[in-house]
């Protein structure tokens, strides 16, 4: 069954007239339900990677924001920027993938080499659009340069039957509405025949057998032109059809032109389906291209997100409740200015926090007191869900997180982070609040490597180049794109991450991302650069015993999802070597990962979050 809410999508050419358009999509997109979406393309020759075009889309959607956020905010305007090799092919691939149904496109015009100029890019899209489409020339500037005729508060439509009648008329209504404007229906009737019947209000009827005339004349008097492009023989030069053409050119007022299409369908592009994880995965060159895009389009910076106002405005006009979790184990020379820094800016000044929670497991040294201390509700993660058992692990602290936090976005963040921003939630939550179909972020940075009284630019993250990275391009190429796969900082939507198993050690971030590929689709996930990150070293040792675990959970997805054997009995002891001027030995160390089964499927759990399911359930 087809939704009755339309999404409406604008492709944008920042200036003065994009934001026109952005406008203009979100008054089609009025009714509560309604999404509108600006739309930017970045152009990538074919000559260079898809990926090279992340810095140009982080500034795109920066500036796509800005333009939208200058109107109504009662219908939110989504931004998306695409990578493609071809304006055309991105807008289709965008339409496709978002199921949009009008789709409003910008015209030069009126000057007639703008039009052809035009035409040499999307005659194709005009001539078989995706969906309906409409084309919006704005009104003539003034000798200053400024806009006239904006926003319009007379609307004129002529009435000339014809397929696109009734699209023109539906979309009249929703610009009316948004605008508070006015709309005059126009009907033309031969000289001498005058009307057949009384004209309703808000119609006239004009006597004319020049019906180009008597629309120009008309729409003088009026701040936009909604018409219906007319039938397009075989020959014809006119991509709407010569009449509306013509008019447009004429005209000073702002013009719409709507033309009507069959529904999108996965064939016209020759595809079935669009999840990116169905490509082949023998295909590497395809691989290659679905990743270069994607780190392209979904690369995001924390600088993005800075503008906390516009994520409040995102956040309220949602409803959504955002919870920060911070697992602990002996932070007290940390989590006091974490927790500080934190609340202060973004629960206290800015409430873009709900709530923030740390899940202890087992701390010796002060981390508790100061925590308590500072207002922050603390959990013992031993203590919740006990009927659940225990297990020790960072995993387990994120697992539980899920059962005592409320919010409908939960964010993680390490508590060993010794330069500490508030960007490293607002980076994360970005994302989330502003793409529809992003459900998990993970940050990413630069980690130079603390050595007491020294810190190098370079040399963190070593498991993560070593050992995740290696097995992740391996195995699961397309989560290659990803800088920094085994970083704490992350944050998903709830009813996401309910769904998920959840590993119980080292391997927990390595574990979700595998999952949520294999169920649902590497377009749900997304990464934001968080810019720097120091915190505590480890030793080799500790490594070592992480890039163990690491290993396992691969082996073990492979083994799940591949319906291969690797290892009958999969070995979870390890030899780590202590090596010294002073000692030589070997030291057995059982390192295991244990999978928590997916929140949702907790009783206690279920019944608190989901009580009239839980209810159904039992």
């Amino acid at each position: 069954m087809m939704s009755d809410h339309l999404t409406v999508m604008t492709p944008v050419i920042p200036g003065a007239r994009g934001a026109m358009q952005i406008e203009l999509a979100r008054a089609i997109a009025c009714s509560p339900g309604d999404r509108a979406i600006a739309l930017g393309i970045v152009e990538v020759p074919e000559e260079r990677s898809l990926s090279e075009g992340v810095t140009v889309a982080q500034r795109r959607r920066r500036l796509l924001r800005r333009m939208g956020a200058a109107g109504d905010s009662e219908t939110d305007v989504e931004v998306l920027v695409r990578a493609s090799r071809g304006l055309e092919e991105g807008i289709r691939e965008a339409a496709r993938e978002k199921q949009v149904d009008r789709l409003v496109v910008g015209w030069r015009g009126p000057v007639r080499s703008d039009l052809r100029l035009a035409r040499s890019t999307l005659d194709p899209l005009i001539i078989s659009p995706p969906c309906d489409l409409m084309v919006f020339k704005p009104a003539r500037a003034t000798t200053a340069g400024a806009p006239v005729h904006w926003p319009p508060k007379r609307i004129l439509i002529p009435v000339r039957g014809g397929p696109h009648a009734d699209l023109a008329l539906s979309t009249a209504r929703r610009v009316a509405r948004h605008f508070d404007a006015g709309v005059t229906v126009m009907r033309i009737v031969p000289r001498g025949r005058g009307a057949t019947s009384v004209p309703a209000p808000g119609e006239i009827v004009v006597e004319s057998d020049l019906v180009e005339e008597a629309i120009v004349q008309e729409a003088e008097r009026h701040d936009l032109l909604i018409i219906g492009a007319s039938a397009r023989g075989p020959r014809t030069t006119h991509l709407f059809g010569f009449l509306p053409e013509r008019i447009a050119e004429r005209v000073s007022c702002g013009v719409l032109i709507v033309k009507t299409a069959q529904p999108v369908s996965p064939a016209m592009f020759g595809e079935v389906g669009h999840d990116l994880h169905a490509l082949p995965v023998d295909a590497a060159a395809t691989i290659s291209t679905v990743v270069d895009q994607w780190f392209a389009e979904i690369t995001f910076h924390s600088h993005e997100f800075a503008n906390l106002a516009d994520l409040m405005r995102l956040k309220e006009h949602q409803k959504v409740r955002i919870s920060l979790a911070l697992p602990a184990l002996n932070e007290e020379a940390t989590i006091g200015r974490i927790i500080g820094t934190i609340k202060s800016r973004l629960l206290d000044e800015v409430r873009l926090l709900d709530e923030i929670v740390l899940v202890d497991s087992d701390s010796t040294d002060g981390t508790v007191a100061i925590a308590e201390s500072m207002g922050v509700p603390v959990y013992r993660h031993r203590e919740i869900l006990p009927e659940e058992g225990t297990y020790t692990g960072k995993g387990e602290a994120l697992w539980k997180s899920l059962s005592v936090t409320t919010g409908d976005i939960v964010v993680w963040i390490d508590s060993d982070i010794t330069d500490i921003h508030p960007k490293f939630v607002y980076g994360l939550v970005g994302p989330l609040l502003s793409q529809t179909g992003i459900d998990f972020v993970k940050g990413y940075y630069r980690r130079p490597l603390n050595l007491g009284t020294n810190l190098l630019t370079t040399g963190g993250g070593r498991v993560t180049e070593l050992t995740a990275r290696p097995l992740i391009n391996l195995f699961y190429p397309l989560l290659s794109g990803l800088v920094q796969p085994l970083a704490g900082e992350m944050a998903g939507r709830r009813s996401l991450l309910e769904t998920l198993p959840f590993f119980t050690g080292y391997g927990v971030e390595t574990g979700l991302l595998i999952d949520i590929l294999e169920r649902y689709g590497l377009d749900h996930i997304a990464q934001c650069d968080l810019e720097n990150r120091i915190h505590r070293n480890q030793d080799m040792i500790s490594l070592s015993k992480m890039a163990f675990a690491i290993v396992q959970v691969v082996i073990r997805r492979l083994e799940d999802q591949r319906h291969i054997r690797l290892l009958e009995d999969i070995n979870t002891t390890m030899k780590l070597i202590h090596y010294s001027p002073e000692e030589l030995f070997l030291e057995l160390k059982e390192i295991r990962e244990y999978e928590r089964k997916p929140m949702l499927t907790v009783a206690d759990y279920a019944a608190r979050h989901h009580p009239a399911t839980a209810a159904v359930g039992s």
